[in-house]
């Protein structure tokens, strides 16, 4: 099951508390005291482990603790350290206070191990509390008490490319077609209920990841649909690839405004992301060249008409325009290479 957000109580461990004792052997005759310390608690981490791709391992916790020091002992025996507390999480994982909606940790790399609540202090035994005056006391510390947090956890899927368009639009059969992603595709609108990630292998040595999303339609960023809910994992994808629908009953133009406009809503960021165009289900389309040369010029752009292909210099990429449009058929296979050379030309000026 993909879950990519859950609410948490952390707590990291008490210290444990210091001892009172006082020395007892046969021949020695006020031996003083000789409590020992408290344990300290034990300490949350969080750790980003690569091959946890969902925060499905927390359905239906809700606490999290941080085991407990142990008490001191006599002799000046210290208590045992409380054992530390990981939690382990996906890459691409935020920790959220709750409370305050603070940003609190970013975990984006494999391995990557971040400190978060420290455990308890142990408390002292009487042994500290001895002086002149004070020759035998019967006092020790307590262990000071773990800390708590109420956090959110929510996974952002890391991604190069990242697919936008409509219900419907073929982004399960690209993704299906071009990568190691079996996602469920049929004739019917929200087929995708949860995102898939698919590894791309251009050639021997060159490859990317990409990322399809439930369809987005009109007011998904104000919580309309799906879309809203699996918006935010784009938001680490380093290019958008707009899939517009040839054979679709709304135009080209139409498609594009409403997609560009609702992930403009949703994140500035999203909206200044470098992106290309595939127009889908070429094979399908009647009046492929009208269409195609319309909505060029709504994109004010000229194409090349005999290749029905646009693409910019990569040297010279004006991030408000796509880097290319070109129309593809996944049933035909029809500019598939050609699209995945290009989506990986562009990931390279990224870099």
């Amino acid at each position: 099951m993909f879950i990519d957000s859950v609410k948490l109580s952390v707590k990291s461990g008490d210290g444990g508390a210091g001892c009172v004792s006082f020395r007892r052997e046969k021949f020695v005759i006020s031996g003083g005291p000789d409590g020992g310390d408290g344990g300290d608690g034990g300490d949350v981490y969080f750790r980003v482990d690569k091959n946890s791709h969902t925060l499905s391992s927390y359905k239906g916790k809700r606490e999290f603790k941080a085991q407990n020091g142990a008490p001191g002992e006599g002799r000046k025996k210290t208590g045992k350290s409380g054992e530390d507390l990981y939690l382990i999480v996906p890459p691409g994982t935020s920790v959220y206070d709750e409370d305050s909606g603070e940003l609190v940790l970013d975990m984006l790399n494999d391995g990557e191990t971040r400190l978060f609540l420290r455990g308890g202090k142990g408390g002292l035994g009487n042994v500290h509390f001895k002086s002149s005056i004070n020759q035998a006391p019967e006092y020790a510390q307590k262990g000071l008490e773990g800390q708590t947090r109420e956090v959110r956890l929510e996974l952002k899927l890391i991604a190069d490319v990242g697919l936008v368009g409509f219900p419907n639009v073929g982004k399960s059969t690209l993704i299906s077609t071009v990568s190691n992603a079996k996602p469920q595709i049929a004739n019917y609108e929200f087929t995708t209920l949860t995102p898939k990630l698919g590894l791309v292998e251009v050639d021997e040595y060159s490859g990317f990841v990409m990322a399809d999303i439930p369809g987005i339609i009109e007011g998904a960023s104000e919580g309309r649909g799906l879309g809203v809910q699996f918006l935010k994992h784009v938001e680490r994808t380093k290019i958008l690839l707009f899939m517009l629908d040839l054979a679709n009953y709304r135009s080209l133009e139409e498609q594009f405004d409403a997609l560009r406009a609702e992930t403009a809503k949703f994140s500035e960021g999203l909206a200044k992301r470098d992106y290309a165009i595939a127009l889908t289900r070429a094979d399908a389309a009647e009046n492929l060249q009208e269409k195609f040369d319309a909505f060029l010029a709504h994109l004010g752009l000229a194409g090349t008409v005999g290749e029905m292909k646009f693409k910019q210099d990569i040297y010279e990429l004006d991030a408000a325009k796509p880097f290319f449009v070109m129309p593809i058929s996944s049933a035909t296979g029809q500019n598939i290479n050609e699209l995945k050379f290009n989506l990986l030309e562009l990931l390279k000026k990224e870099l």
